[in-house]
């Protein structure tokens, strides 16, 4: 065989492998299509091959994809407008049907857009505001009596839901709708929910005026027991006074009386030495360098003075 034929054979083989061989990875599954119609079956991964130049080969990611909406503007059916921002996870199930509907992952996200925004604004508009902000399991405090009406009817607090069952029907809802493009649907949530800037200011408003009112009770119930504790405290600092007052009266009785006791035993013991002892003692206290006591001279004041001579 001539060199020539040789290095064409070579060639051509290059040409093929390179044109036929083609290698599918884990997180991805493919189909081919052969003159943009599909052939054969979803393919794995691993090393395939198929015809070059008359076969493509169009991959799929085989991992959870993410869905983000754009936030709308929806009424609640309470008639509050609010700001709803959504999100979803999603994965390619069937890439056969996929490629045929959507043929592409942006198709496939303008399919879902027009499936979940219009799944979130049926469940917005027919639930109260408080259903989409409130867990399942919330349960109000004790003493506080919920109502709520709409157009004038009042709606039970057992007939309301919580978040968990609103977005579990939204996501029954909107699955219903992605099998027929190949997507299964894993989870929708609601990233944000706020409201709109009109409504918003007036809600802060209100809860301002909402948080003074409280504070104005806390403040009230705080002087009530401030006023309560002083009350106590002054009872008690009566009661207190009172009893050592009268402990100061038993204990001045007591040493006036010792004191009178300890008299009466000493005037015993030796009368003219008491007599004469205490009228010294009123001497040192009625006569001063300036003063002057004029009294009769047959007085008993003077009688030991006179005896002294």
């Amino acid at each position: 065989m001539k060199a020539p034929v040789i290095a064409i054979i070579i060639l051509l083989a290059v040409l093929i492998g390179r044109g036929g061989l083609y290698v599918v990875n884990e997180a991805e599954q493919a189909i081919v299509t052969q003159f943009g119609k599909p052939v054969g079956d979803v393919i794995g991964p691993g090393v395939h091959f198929k015809l070059p130049f008359v076969q493509n080969v169009n991959r799929f990611e085989k991992r959870i994809l993410k869905w983000d909406g754009d936030p709308n503007q929806i009424p609640t059916k309470d008639k509050k407008f609010i700001w709803v921002d959504t999100t979803a996870r999603w994965r390619i199930s069937d890439p056969l049907l996929f490629y045929t509907s959507v043929a592409t992952e942006r198709g496939a996200q303008s399919r879902l857009d027009d499936i979940i925004d219009s799944v979130v604004r049926d469940a917005v508009s027919s639930r109260l505001l408080v259903e989409l902000v409130r867990g399942s399991n919330y349960k109000p405090q004790e003493g506080n009596i919920e109502r709520f009406e709409v157009d004038g009817v009042e709606i039970p607090p057992d007939q309301l839901v919580g978040r968990e069952e609103i977005l579990s029907i939204l996501l029954e809802r909107a699955r219903a709708s992605t099998p027929e493009y190949g997507i299964e649907l894993l989870d929708v949530q609601i990233k944000r929910i706020n409201y709109v800037e009109q409504v918003r200011t007036r809600v802060y408003e209100r809860m301002i005026n909402e948080r003074k009112k409280v504070a104005a009770q806390y403040r009230s119930e705080g002087e009530g027991e401030k006023a309560e504790i002083l009350g106590q405290m002054q009872r008690e600092l009566k009661e207190i006074s009172s009893e050592a007052y009268r402990k100061v009266l038993e204990v001045r009785g007591g040493a006036d009386a010792e004191a009178a006791a300890i008299y009466a035993n000493a005037y015993n013991q030796d009368k003219d030495f008491y007599a004469f002892l205490r009228t010294l003692e009123s001497y040192k206290k009625s006569i001063n360098e300036n003063g002057k006591l004029i009294i009769s001279t047959d007085s008993d004041y003077y009688r030991y003075l006179k005896s002294a001579k």
